[in-house]
């Protein structure tokens, strides 16, 4: 028998991660919300509109994740690591790595536009 999830289904997911209000950039993979917050070298606020959901590229369902420009780097260090965080909630909500990147104290970084994928049951 086959396996089914709606579309309904997986957007579901795809919006609690599109409920992010702030999007870091990190030395390490954090384990909390906490280690997240604190740890960030540079932060960008992330509104409704950073995050489109569409058809996945596989399969599935996918949520394109906005790029921001010229982020203060607030904290030097080297980024390895993405996260996408709700502040309201003290919710850390996706971690993915990212092309590790030396990060000079009040430098400036890019984050390129990312997707969070989720594919069809197999």
């Amino acid at each position: 028998m086959a396996k089914f999830a709606s579309d309904f289904v997986l957007d579901g997911s795809l919006q609690l991660v599109s409920g992010a209000n702030r999007m870091v950039a990190l030395a390490s993979q954090p384990a909390t919300y906490a280690a997240a917050n604190s740890g960030a070298l540079a932060e960008a606020a992330m509104v409704s509109g950073d995050f489109s959901i569409t058809n996945g590229t596989v399969s599935g369902r996918k949520v394109v994740v906005a790029s921001k420009l010229g982020l203060t780097v607030t904290t030097a260090g080297t980024a390895t690591h993405v996260a996408l965080l709700d502040g309201v909630n003290s919710r850390l909500l996706y971690v993915t790595t990212c092309p590790a990147q030396v990060l000079p104290s009040g430098g400036t970084v890019n984050i390129a536009s990312w997707d969070v994928e989720i594919g069809d049951p197999l």
